[in-house]
């Protein structure tokens, strides 16, 4: 649990149902966007650093949990959960909540300014699905280069973590299970690559076949399993290296079952 206190102006009597809801609205976006538990309790203590209210925070993988109670009127106070939006990593989105609770702290905005400056970070859009996937293809053939793979080698793995990405994106916008979009992609990754072992492409296909699948590596929930760990965020920590874990084991599925299906045995 993370406790802050905030100050009030007297101007301005904050209602804690309305405070809540914005602290649960600005915390769940943050944690989507790949927040760590720190992050957001600094965040939102800056962002709040001129009401008086006591706000108790408990985050998790999938919500946000909050209690808010007027320190001047202990009535005024309220308890409320939302769950977060689906996870999609925008860096962006998390360094511009932090410049604005730092205004926050050093112009003492209302907050009405503060909800009408998150509504417009709300708005920012994220990176074109087709860049994204370009990135994706030219980042794995790089790690295929590294891994002592050749030209052509370098070639499959971006064509296999190209197409597999898009794969992913589609069957997400579909709504299936993120875990089984993890799996499909992981297959067509490995079936792209797979075809380049049995075609014996390059010097060494199975550099591709290795390297072609990490995109789908959680990187962000692991790194801030560890982060929310060693700043003593247990149960964020637990639940990030759960669902961390599990991501592994769909890539591992995928990957084993494209493999035994088309009888790779040098892999």
């Amino acid at each position: 649990m993370m406790q802050m206190y905030i100050n009030i102006t007297e101007s301005e009597k904050i209602p804690a149902q309305r405070l809540a809801d914005l602290i649960l609205d600005i915390g769940t976006y943050l944690l989507a966007s790949g927040a760590h538990s720190g992050r957001l309790n600094s965040n939102i203590g800056r962002l709040a650093a001129t009401w008086e209210f006591e706000v108790n925070i408990s985050p998790t993988f999938k919500g946000l949990l909050v209690t808010v109670k007027d320190l001047n009127d202990p009535s005024n106070s309220v308890t409320r959960f939302k769950n977060s939006p689906p996870h999609n990593v925008h860096l962006a989105v998390l360094t511009d909540i932090s410049h604005l609770s730092w205004k926050v702290q050093e112009e003492r905005l209302s907050i009405t300014e503060v909800e009408r400056a998150f509504a417009h970070i709300k708005t920012k859009p994220c990176y074109k699905d087709i860049y994204v996937a370009i990135a994706v293809g030219f980042s794995c053939a790089g790690l295929c280069l590294f891994s002592l793979g050749d030209t052509m080698n370098a070639i499959v793995a971006f064509a296999a973590a190209f197409l597999g990405y898009m794969v992913r994106v589609v069957l997400t916008k579909k709504s299936f299970n993120p875990m089984i979009c993890i799996s499909i992609a992981a297959f067509v990754t490995t079936l792209i690559t797979g075809l380049g072992s049995l075609y014996e492409i390059g010097s060494h296909p199975e550099a591709a076949m290795a390297t072609a699948v990490l995109y789908l590596i959680p990187g962000v929930p692991l790194i801030n399993c560890v982060i929310d760990l060693i700043e003593g965020y247990l149960s964020s920590a637990i639940n990030r290296a759960l669902f961390g874990g599990f991501i592994l084991l769909c890539i591992a599925a995928g990957m084993t079952l494209c493999i035994t299906l088309m009888g790779i045995s040098n892999f």
